[in-house]
């Protein structure tokens, strides 16, 4: 498989956007907690379904290598400012600590 053309769909998502979340649709509940809590925040993340998406299962093995933590599940995967933030786990945390707020407010994705 050759992984550039995905990471090249990943990259320039990523830098052309504030937030952009990868995720699937369907009863997926952790990228369905990672959209309520940045719409909640009053965040319009770019939302790609990598289930309706062409190059699908081909970003998610590009995803999986970003999240090199040992996740096996780099779904839902956050972008923030050009960034990879990570997945749900860390997307929580960041909100919990108080530092997701600030990455958004950089990022020009809140104005508040």
């Amino acid at each position: 498989m050759n992984l550039e053309y995905p990471y090249e769909i990943v990259k320039q998502l990523a830098s052309s956007n504030a937030v952009v979340l990868f995720s699937t649709s369907g009863n997926d509940c952790m990228c369905t907690v990672a959209k309520r809590l940045l719409l909640g925040l009053g965040v319009a993340p770019i939302t790609i379904e990598l289930d309706h998406h062409v190059a699908g299962p081909d970003i998610q093995a590009v995803l999986s290598r970003l999240a090199a933590d040992g996740s096996r599940q780099p779904i839902p995967a956050v972008f923030v400012g050009g960034k990879f933030l990570g997945g749900i786990e860390t997307l929580i945390a960041s909100h919990i600590n108080g530092t997701l707020i600030p990455l958004l407010k950089d990022a020009g994705a809140l104005w508040l």
